[in-house]
């Protein structure tokens, strides 16, 4: 199984590449949403370029913003990719210094500082997660909620209580949702079971 990472934080990467300065800024993102947000509020209007890309899943999109095509947003996106990261963006910005860089040269300081700010950033597991509704009753409600709770990277919260118990919402990683079934059944000789959302 291939672990996917993300950022846990914004990170930032300077340097000079022949008189050129460029920045990286790479970032946690959620959805395409928020990475049109985090380019937009990340991008410097003062620059001459501010070239992006960002990948979700199998959704990806890069930009160029004005150098020659595929010489910018590619690279930044192979630098992502190159880490094994999903759910980040990043916005190489670059002010021109007054020397070409040339295509390749283009590529290396894009695809560079942006891997550069990558490899630097601390970075967490990303965990595929399913969520569920139990309806619980009253007497079985303390057990199922301490039990369940005490599952690693479980979340349980009441959503709702009724005349004769709880909703709770449940939220764990995909590969325990089998365990959390059968404990749940187990707890409550099947008075309890766990409805997952499709």
């Amino acid at each position: 199984m291939v672990v996917r990472l993300t950022l846990v934080e914004t990170a930032i990467r300077r340097q000079e590449i022949k008189k050129s300065r460029f920045i990286a800024v790479a970032g946690p993102v959620a959805d395409e949403a928020a990475a049109k947000d985090f380019i937009a509020a990340r991008s410097d209007p003062t620059a001459n370029h501010n070239c992006w890309a960002w990948r979700l899943g199998q959704s990806y999109r890069f930009n160029d913003d004005g150098e020659p095509s595929g010489t910018a947003g590619k690279p930044i996106l192979a630098a992502i990719d190159g880490q094994g990261l999903d759910r980040v963006a990043v916005v190489v910005t670059r002010w021109f210094g007054g020397i070409l860089l040339g295509s390749g040269g283009l590529m290396r300081a894009y695809g560079g500082t942006a891997a550069l700010c990558l490899r630097e950033a601390e970075k967490a597991a990303l965990i595929e997660t399913v969520s569920g509704t139990v309806a619980c009753g009253f007497g079985d409600l303390a057990l199922v909620q301490a039990r369940l709770g005490a599952l690693p990277d479980v979340q349980v919260a009441v959503q709702a209580f009724t005349d004769s118990g709880a909703l709770l919402s449940v939220s764990a990683p995909k590969s325990q949702s089998g365990s959390v079934e059968r404990l749940l059944a187990d707890l409550t000789s099947a008075r309890s079971l766990i409805r997952w959302d499709q």
